[in-house]
């Protein structure tokens, strides 16, 4: 039921509807929300807000612990989040 509410929720949300979710699983259970969900709604957040580097470095912390076949995106988020805003 969360994931049907959280798939519902993240359709037309904004970061404040899409974020709790992965906070809340992150706070609870870190693995109990499935990989793919989490990235979902980080890559939705994140194309909401692309210069938002407190929101790209939590996309990144979030995605570090997923394995070597999200490194190369980890890195990109943390790279944005240093640069200055156009």
């Amino acid at each position: 039921m969360p994931v049907r509410n959280f798939i519902e929720e993240v359709t037309f949300a904004t970061p404040e509807g899409i974020l709790p979710a992965p906070r809340d699983a992150w706070a609870e259970d870190w693995m109990a929300m499935p990989v793919r969900a989490r990235d979902l709604a980080f890559r939705l957040a994140c194309l909401q807000r692309p210069v938002d580097p407190e929101l790209l470095r939590e996309a990144a912390a979030d995605l570090l612990p997923f394995g070597p076949d999200r490194d190369r995106s980890t890195e990109d988020l943390k790279a944005r989040a240093t640069r200055p805003e156009n």
